[in-house]
């Protein structure tokens, strides 16, 4: 892993690129050769962008409550 992105651009960068990388892929993929390993990627894969959503949102508000 990179290091912590706090600024709120390189944030918004950074959910740009996964989300770009999350198309990307499923653009790439047959739907006629696609099992449900690959479903079950393309399910962590929003997860994980989920998850790091909710971290920058919490480290906006704990950044401004200080």
């Amino acid at each position: 892993m990179g290091s912590p992105t706090h600024d709120k651009n390189s944030q918004l960068d950074f959910l740009k690129h996964r989300l770009n990388m999350f198309l990307d892929i499923l653009e790439a993929i047959d739907p006629e050769d696609t099992d449900v390993d690959d479903i079950d990627r393309l399910i962590m894969m929003i997860d994980e962008l989920e998850s790091k959503i909710r971290e920058f949102n919490n480290r906006e508000l704990s950044e401004s409550v200080k």
